[in-house]
């Protein structure tokens, strides 16, 4: 009997469990949620994805200087699947992602600088 208790208890609590690590993982929007949208313009860099906030103002205001690259595009997909680091859907390949002393990442494309702000929950 005592046995029995012991694996119930035991897989409530494995089950709880994987559901609060679920819950961790839903957080920050994913490239499916962007995508289904006709004019997302992402990237994705270590994980995250970084959205197109040129026509964000605060963005706009901001006084950055442009460092190190830190990606170059890779690959570039239309559809979720297989969307990982160095994976953009418009951008093309071959582009340079550079970081700031700011939130914002820079890419520059016919001399024209074009702000990408991590997409994160919270």
């Amino acid at each position: 009997m005592n046995r029995l208790l012991l694996i119930t208890i035991f897989v409530f609590l494995s089950l709880t469990g994987c559901s609060s690590i679920q819950e961790a993982y839903k957080g920050n929007p994913t490239p499916k949620d962007f995508l289904s949208h006709d004019n997302a313009d992402i990237f994705m860099y270590e994980g995250i994805v970084y959205s197109n906030v040129e026509g964000v103002e605060w963005v706009l205001e901001l006084d950055y200087t442009i460092g190190e690259q830190v990606l170059e595009i890779k690959k570039q997909k239309k559809k979720a699947y297989g969307f990982r680091n160095g994976t953009a859907n418009k951008l093309p390949i071959g582009t340079v992602i550079y970081e700031t002393n700011t939130p914002v990442y820079i890419v520059i494309i016919n001399g024209e600088e074009i702000p990408y702000l991590a997409m994160i929950e919270g």
